[in-house]
């Protein structure tokens, strides 16, 4: 790697102008990293719970213990935390078609979902959706970057909605993401109208981002992957899916089987690896937060667009790079592989993919298959051309990446 020395001296002044809001980060680890060993020290972990099973899975004391860990870092009721979640579009495809009926009504309040939820609802034609089952959808778009407070209230007013959906991260939308104060003032209004309708949370890249869960404001459940923020770059794959008992009973005997539900699930010796990963989560998280930070600022003083800006009150750890020019986002996605610590050599390219409908340019040069909390940069190559950054599993190995790859494009920015 060839870092230029303009580069180096201007993410050292970036890093002066940092502090303030590394020291934030830093508090906001040191709280969650308080509630996950609270939660361990609650339920006993010990060594006897890395032990694995196999077929059916039953008696899987880890297992239980890991998803009781789990269900106490959200103050939820219950949670169900499995390495058969094959991503986490998989756990919300699991938790809507456990929850919903036909006839039922799903409403999306923060417009359209993410792309590999398209066919999962309907949105594009596909016979396996809830569309096929005859579930009906609606969504809600934001107003402003943020929910629109009449139209929710007059739509639940006059429909007999089952569940809401909300995404809390942007996606490959051009948005922003929802913060917890945003959700627990949209969630209290919902309630005061109708407190029978689910409110589901796609928490993915959120988690320990805040200091509150959506549970602790108001959601009835959240779902999330575990090779994205909880599973700490340790998780080599699974979701969960947290919230009130009797909807997880719900999900489980979905992602299963009626009857036996959360009974069964062999673990298959990943025990130890779910636990370490959410043990170090908090760590992993705050460290991609602080890449996130200096690549946004870095990039504000190179008079590219960015969001947030470096000082926003943050949602997740994704971090938009508004280049406004396809050749650009090409070459720092490529630039971002090229300074990975996995398959450095290969030559990240745009190409089509499964459950999107542009191509897709990703690096992901990452111990762990499309692990984002690892350093990771991909984007649609749709206008404006945002580069979405996510992770770093430490600070300095992300700070090496987009030091590099700034450098990489820097002739072209003029």
């Amino acid at each position: 790697m060839q870092i230029n020395k303009k580069i180096i001296d201007l993410a050292c002044e970036s890093e002066k102008e940092l502090v303030n809001q590394f020291q934030k980060i830093d508090q906001n680890c040191f709280n969650n990293s308080m509630k996950v060993l609270n939660a361990f020290h609650k339920n006993n972990i010990s060594e006897v719970d890395f032990n694995s099973t196999s077929g059916y899975g039953y008696n899987d004391i880890g297992r239980e213990k890991i998803e009781k860990v789990f269900a106490d870092i959200f103050n939820a009721e219950d949670a169900l935390v499995r390495n058969q979640f094959i991503s986490g579009s998989h756990a919300l495809c699991v938790c809507l078609f456990a929850l919903l009926r036909p006839g039922d009504l799903l409403l999306s309040i923060s417009g359209l979902p993410y792309d590999t939820l398209h066919e999962v609802i309907g949105i594009k034609e596909n016979n396996s959706s809830l569309k096929s089952f005859k579930i009906k959808y609606d969504q809600i778009d934001l107003c402003n970057d943020d929910f629109d407070y009449e139209k929710i209230k007059q739509y639940i007013t006059t429909n007999t909605v089952k569940v809401i959906a909300i995404q809390r991260s942007k996606g490959y939308s051009t948005r922003k993401s929802l913060t917890i104060d945003k959700l627990q003032k949209v969630i209290e209004m919902i309630k005061k109208i109708n407190k029978d309708i689910i409110i589901m949370v796609d928490n993915c890249y959120c988690e320990f981002v805040e200091e509150l869960s959506p549970i602790e404001v108001g959601a009835d459940i959240i779902v999330g992957s575990l090779i994205k923020n909880l599973g700490g770059g340790i998780a080599p794959n699974g979701a969960y899916i947290c919230g009130k008992k009797s909807l997880v009973k719900l999900c489980a005997e979905r992602l299963s089987l009626p009857g036996e539900g959360k009974e069964v699930g062999p673990t298959l010796g990943i025990n130890k690896s779910f636990l370490q990963g959410i043990y170090m989560a908090p760590l992993a998280v705050a460290s991609s937060l602080k890449v996130a930070c200096l690549t946004s600022l870095m990039f504000e003083k190179l008079k590219i667009e960015v969001e947030p800006k470096y000082n926003d009150h943050r949602a997740d750890i994704v971090q938009n790079i508004i280049f406004k020019n396809r050749d650009l986002l090409i070459k720092y996605v490529q630039a971002i592989q090229a300074s990975s610590a996995i398959d450095s050599s290969s030559l990240a390219l745009p190409c089509p993919m499964p459950g999107y409908d542009d191509e897709i340019i990703m690096a992901s040069g990452s111990f762990t298959q499309g692990s984002s909390i690892e350093i990771s940069c991909d984007g649609p190559l749709r206008e404006p051309f945002i580069a979405y950054q996510q992770g770093s599993l430490t600070y300095e190995y992300g700070k090496i990446a987009v030091l590099n790859a700034i450098s990489q494009i820097i002739n072209y920015l003029d």
